[in-house]
């Protein structure tokens, strides 16, 4: 134990031993908002009756409550520590399950069986603001502080390890047994994950003075930005590309997810130590780029094929832009708010998602649903001018805040 309460950084041929129970409770945690992806676009549409403004609408709703509980989940990760702070976030997933099972009661009143699901979707959303921030916290109380963006990226992986596979998971369970099956699924996953979170030692909160949000928020929010433009290619593959391929005749759209985040991990697998290498905005810059060839494949396709590849790109380019941009918001910060940092990062992300999942929405509405993916590509480009900003301008290696 350090002087200041908390375990020692671990050693750097120690990074994966000390990292993967972390990625683990990750995984397992985001399996359930992963077996939901494909199939809510269709329960939603198909099964509700509902438009294409309420499906993004529930997607979106999640990424909102996020956004409200980022402060509150870096607090609590900083002061009563990151294992707690998982914890919370696990029971509170729970929570949203049984809310999804309640939500099917009502399925003869649709707008009463999605104002419910709405509910459970928000709580989703907080139990995921919890689960994250508090891991990632975790990891860089862990790790040494040269490995930033490879602690983000490699937690993030875990998530979208849990994406690829909930995909088609999610799929079969809908198609066999209906959308009960995702809401039991999500009921009892958090559940078995808090048996992996007993395994884990808790890490000692850091005794320093912490700062305001408001304050974390001015020095990140810059990043932050770039992050939240570079999300709504993500938002975009997410809500929208499973009601695409329907809408074309194509099969097995799942496969969207699963390309998708297939591409996302091996990219972080291989290039997670880039942002600690040459910089976090020069990673954001050209991945930035990548994802908006990504979006416009997607926008382009006339076969499956494309969309495919179109997804494999986007997922590729995104998945070093939330490290890369995280790198730089790390590095403005003092350590004893690294927590209520991500968090304030983060909700950058969420506010995106929040907004852009209605607003593409409304776009698909009495238009090609293809033009989603042109205007999610344009405000992709718009990240890659602030990444050029943060090349231009770099953060003090100490943090403004010190």
């Amino acid at each position: 134990m350090s002087v200041m309460g908390m375990q020692e950084p671990a050693a750097a041929p120690r990074f994966a031993a000390t990292l993967l129970p972390i990625m683990g409770v990750v995984f397992v945690a985001f399996l359930v908002i992963g077996v939901a992806m494909p199939v809510l676009p269709l329960h939603v549409h198909n099964g509700l009756g509902l438009g294409t403004f309420v499906v993004g609408l529930v997607a979106g709703s999640q990424f909102a409550a996020s956004l409200v509980t980022r402060p509150w989940a870096g607090h609590f990760s900083d002061s009563r520590g990151a294992k707690r702070g998982v914890v919370i976030g696990l029971l509170a997933a729970t929570v949203a399950g049984l809310l999804y099972l309640l939500s099917l009661g009502f399925t003869t009143a649709p707008l009463t069986s999605v104002a419910i699901l709405l509910l459970g979707r928000g709580v989703l959303g907080g139990a995921e603001s919890f689960i994250i921030t508090a891991a990632v916290s975790w990891g860089l109380a862990l790790a040494e502080a040269s490995s930033t963006g490879k602690v983000i990226a490699w937690v993030g992986s875990a998530m979208f390890a849990a994406f690829a596979i909930g995909a088609p998971t999610g799929a079969a369970l809908y198609a066999a047994y209906g959308f009960a099956a995702i809401a039991i699924a999500t009921a009892s996953a958090p559940l078995l994950t808090l048996l992996l979170v007993a395994q884990i030692p808790a890490v000692g909160q850091v005794q320093h003075a912490r700062f305001s949000f408001a304050k974390v928020l001015g020095a990140v929010w810059v990043p932050g930005l770039g992050s939240a433009l570079g999300s709504v290619g993500f938002g975009a593959v997410t809500t929208f590309v499973a009601l695409l391929f329907a809408y074309r005749g194509w099969a097995n759209g799942w496969l969207a997810y699963t390309a998708y985040a297939v591409a996302f991990i091996l990219a972080r697998l291989f290039f997670s130590h880039v942002a600690d290498v040459i910089g976090g905005a020069r990673v954001a810059l050209v991945c930035t780029l990548i994802e908006v060839i990504g979006q416009a494949l997607i926008w382009l396709a006339v076969r499956p094929e494309m969309a495919l590849a179109g997804a494999a790109l986007t997922g590729f380019g995104f998945s070093l832009v939330y490290p890369g941009f995280g790198v730089e918001a790390v590095r403005r910060v003092p350590v004893q708010s690294r927590g209520l940092a991500m968090g304030a990062y983060t909700a950058f992300l969420d506010l995106a998602q929040g907004l852009a999942s209605p607003a593409l929405g409304l776009i698909a509405t009495g238009a090609k649903l293809n033009l989603v993916f042109l205007a999610s590509a344009l405000t992709v480009l718009c990240a890659a001018l602030v990444a050029w900003w943060l090349m231009s301008y770099p953060a003090n290696v100490e943090g403004p805040l010190q």
